[in-house]
């Protein structure tokens, strides 16, 4: 069988050079804040202090509150839900898309595969957010009292995961072959915030343009968040579908990019 057998080479040879892969990700997170005097304090106080003031203009000084038909009525604690996990999708996607041209010259002098490059970033950008993650989980205790949904949280995040370092690969392949890639995604990181719940419940959403949601692989990823933390539900079946859709899909033009770039990629770096 010939399906995703390049995804599935870089695969394995992640798996066989993993040491390296984690000695690689710390080394990236170490650097991203090296010479600061917060150190790496400095990679969770920014997402935090936004969440922060999310919970303190909307829910304390404006006290804004959502429809009936929204997960929660509090619209601070509706954002919070949503932003931080689209604030680690793009976090990821954007420094893998870019680790490639970063590591061009390291490519040249050594054979290394070029996927270890995506997921060392991808990964630093987990160890950031998956702490904060974790935080959600037990500050929305008022709202799901640890139901069996909340666990959705795991599988939820672990599939993100998978799909930011599928995307950043693609992306980052992209970009060595046409640089306007990396504004083009830039741009389109930007917006796509407003095309997905993250800012608004689904219901607050044009009816006949709802469809328009589902083509940011973001959405269903915030609405299973929404029903874990916000209510404690399981998500429902169409989300688990429009990820796993999302995940295939990127999966296999990856796979294509890979087989079409492989004696390229070096040369365009």
């Amino acid at each position: 069988m010939q399906i995703l057998t390049s995804l599935g080479a870089d695969f394995r040879a992640l798996w066989s050079l993993r040491r390296l892969v984690v000695v690689l990700t710390r080394r990236e997170f170490a650097a991203r804040h090296a010479g600061s005097v917060g150190g790496i304090v400095w990679a969770w106080l920014p997402p935090l202090l936004t969440l922060f003031a999310y919970y303190l203009v909307f829910d304390v000084v404006f006290s804004m509150r959502l429809g009936e038909n929204a997960p929660t009525s509090r619209v601070g604690a509706y954002l919070i839900v949503g932003m931080l996990p689209w604030m680690a999708f793009a976090d990821a996607t954007q420094r893998g898309m870019n680790s490639l041209l970063e590591a061009g010259g390291m490519l040249q002098k050594n054979p290394l595969p070029p996927a270890i490059f995506p997921a060392r970033s991808v990964l630093a950008s987990t160890f950031v957010f998956s702490p904060l993650i974790l935080l959600l989980v037990f500050f929305y205790t008022p709202s799901h009292h640890f139901a069996s949904g909340v666990f959705a949280v795991l599988p939820l995040y672990a599939l993100q995961i998978l799909l930011c370092f599928l995307l950043a690969y693609l992306l980052a392949v992209l970009a060595a072959a046409l640089r306007d890639v990396v504004q083009v995604v830039g741009f389109m990181l930007s917006i796509g915030v407003f095309l997905s719940p993250v800012l608004f419940p689904v219901t607050m959403f044009p009816e006949a343009w709802r469809w328009v949601l589902w083509l940011n692989p973001m959405s269903a990823f915030v609405m299973g968040y929404q029903s874990a933390l916000l209510q404690g539900a399981w998500p429902a079946v169409d989300v688990w579908a429009v990820v796993g859709i999302w995940v295939v899909v990127v999966g296999g033009v990856l796979n294509m990019a890979i087989s079409r770039s492989r004696d390229q990629l070096v040369d365009w770096l």
